[in-house]
C-alpha cells in the first residue's frame, strides 16, 4: 500500500495530496484512496468529492459524518472554489476565457463538448508560455463534470500532456493537478494549495503560477 501525504489537517477534515494513478474506488490491485488513508491513520474517513484516477492533487476528506455532510453541501452549492494546473503541448485556439458547453458521453467512456448550452460544463482559464511548444493552464471550473477539464482543453485544440484518452502527447502521468481549494467552513476561511508534482513538464513551472 502506498504512503499517502496530508498537506493540511483540521479536526474535521484532511486535505490529501492524491498521487496520480491513485484510484478513488478499490480495484483488483489497490484499495480506494480514502480507504487507504483510513487504514494508514487508523481512523474512519468520508469522501467529500472525487478526482479522476490519473489526476493528482487536493482531495478533501471528512473526519466525521457531520463535517463530511457540511463540506459536501458546499461542493453541491459551488461555494468551494477549485483551481487546477494543466500542461499542454501546442497552440490553443484561445489563450484565456471561458470554455462552456453541454457534455455528451460517447464511445468507450469518453466525453465530448457540444456547442449547446442547456446545462453546460463551464471552465474559466488563463494560460502562459512554459517553454517552446508548451503552455501551462490555470483552470477554474464552476461545474464538476466527469472529465470536464480534459474535454475542455481538447476542445480548444490542446489535450493535456499524458492524456492519451483524448489525444494528448504520451507522458508518464497525466499533467493535470488539483492545485488549490478555497472555501469557508465554520466561519473560517481556508485557502489551501497542494505542491505540484516534479515529474516531467511540471518541474518547469514557475514558483507561483498566475
Amino acid at each position: 500500500m502506498r504512503e499517502l501525504s496530508i498537506v493540511f489537517s483540521h479536526p474535521d477534515f484532511y486535505v490529501l495530496n492524491k498521487p496520480a494513478g491513485a484510484p478513488m474506488h478499490a480495484n483488483d490491485n489497490e484499495l480506494g484512496v480514502v480507504q487507504q488513508l483510513s487504514e494508514q491513520f487508523h481512523e474512519p474517513l468520508w469522501p467529500i468529492h472525487r478526482l479522476d484516477t490519473p489526476t493528482s492533487g487536493a482531495l478533501l476528506i471528512g473526519r466525521n459524518q457531520q463535517a463530511a455532510a457540511t463540506l459536501s453541501s458546499l461542493f453541491a452549492h459551488r461555494t468551494i472554489h477549485k483551481t487546477y494546473l494543466a500542461i499542454c503541448a501546442g497552440k490553443p485556439k484561445k489563450k484565456q476565457g471561458l470554455i462552456s458547453g453541454d457534455m455528451q458521453k460517447v464511445r468507450r467512456g469518453n466525453w465530448r463538448l457540444l456547442h449547446s448550452q442547456e446545462n453546460p460544463a463551464q471552465t474559466r482559464f488563463t494560460s502562459s508560455s512554459l517553454k517552446p511548444g508548451y503552455r501551462y493552464y490555470v483552470l477554474k471550473p464552476t461545474t464538476g463534470r466527469t472529465h470536464q477539464l480534459r474535454v475542455a482543453l481538447k476542445s480548444i485544440g490542446v489535450p493535456i500532456c499524458g492524456d492519451t484518452r483524448y489525444g494528448g502527447e504520451s507522458a508518464e502521468h497525466l499533467h493535470l493537478h488539483a492545485w488549490k481549494l478555497q472555501f469557508e467552513y465554520a466561519n473560517e476561511p481556508f485557502d489551501i494549495t497542494v505542491p505540484w508534482p516534479t515529474y516531467e513538464h511540471f518541474a518547469d513551472l514557475p514558483s507561483d503560477p498566475k
